[in-house]
């Protein structure tokens, strides 16, 4: 890759050198899983703000938790079956040497965070295949953006029921200041709809104006809404940046970073949203001055709320759950 002034740039996704992201998107059914392979010695850390969240190694990389290094971050369809695509992943950084190395083994730290895209009885989930497969697919480019991986069967503005829906997916964004950069991967499966830069609704419900809405109206009173279906909703994602943070620092960036979901999402973090966020410091630049948290805190922010933004403006329509004109 060459810059203006036809200076070789380092290869990199997400705006972060040697970052690399890879998708696997189901053949047969709206689901896939994705994956963030950060390089070596990168700090990892995780926050969750929902109330129904489907996670992996959360507590190991929270702020209460031990584990400084993170190898891999997961983000998946399938529910609570997904998880099994982590398998997957830490079976190829195994393969590759990548892990918390013990007395017996390396142990790679694999962070994981799951969505509800589970729309017929019997339906394929990501599995150990599917992992595995996303890595051998990452590369350190730009990855794909809307209905593919993790997004491949989101849906949003769930808020007047399940019946009018339209389409998400994944999204990406990268910001930069003061020599600081910070990219964002989102995968938007929300109970909320997605709002455009000046709070008007960008991708939200098909709902006619009078239909009783959420938070106003219980779930119980809004139509479309079947037994159990109040919790498959989700807004999950990664942010990295090339700061050099502390696990207290990248900890208080994943937390904050929750600010870019409120943002673009209305209502954010419901009990019924498994809001997580997972953030990486790679550390290959040193901010200058006292405050480098609150400046990585403030740009993932801004770069979660404009990922979010694309994954519904670069989504494609699936069966039930058309792309809502508004975004595009």
């Amino acid at each position: 890759m060459a810059g203006p002034s036809g200076a070789t740039l380092p290869a990199m996704a997400l705006g972060i050198p040697a970052v690399r992201v890879g998708c696997w998107t189901s053949p047969t059914h709206p689901t896939g899983c994705t994956v963030v392979l950060p390089p070596a010695g990168t700090v990892g850390g995780a926050c969750v703000r929902g109330g129904a969240p489907g996670t992996r190694e959360v507590a190991a990389l929270s702020a209460t938790g031990s584990v400084n290094e993170c190898h891999a971050v997961l983000l998946t369809g399938g529910s609570a079956f997904g998880l099994a695509a982590a398998d997957g992943v830490m079976a190829w950084c195994e393969s590759q040497g990548l892990g918390f190395e013990t007395a017996t083994a390396r142990v790679p730290i694999v962070g994981a965070a799951v969505v509800f895209d589970l729309r017929v009885e019997g339906q394929p989930r990501p599995d150990r295949d599917a992992g595995w497969a996303a890595c051998e697919a990452a590369v350190d480019a730009d990855p794909a953006q809307g209905s593919v991986g993790a997004g491949a069967g989101c849906t949003v503005g769930k808020v007047a029921g399940r019946d009018h829906v339209t389409k998400g997916g994944q999204g990406w964004a990268v910001t930069t200041r003061a020599g600081v950069t910070v990219g964002a991967l989102m995968v938007v499966n929300a109970v909320g709809e997605v709002l455009a830069e000046d709070g008007s609704v960008l991708a939200g419900t098909t709902a006619p104006p009078g239909a009783p809405r959420f938070p106003d109206a219980s779930a119980e009173q809004i139509a479309g809404w079947a037994k159990g279906a109040e919790g498959s909703n989700t807004v999950i994602g990664c942010v990295v940046t090339d700061a050099r943070l502390t696990k207290s620092g990248v900890c208080r960036v994943a937390d904050l970073a929750h600010g870019g979901i409120a943002r673009a999402v209305h209502p954010p973090h419901t009990s019924m949203d498994g809001d997580t966020m997972f953030a990486l410091a790679t550390g290959a630049v040193q901010p200058e001055g006292g405050h480098a948290v609150d400046l990585v805190a403030d740009l993932a922010a801004s770069a979660v709320a404009a990922a979010v933004r694309a994954a519904v403006r670069h989504a494609t329509p699936i069966d039930g759950a058309p792309v809502d004109p508004r975004s595009r």
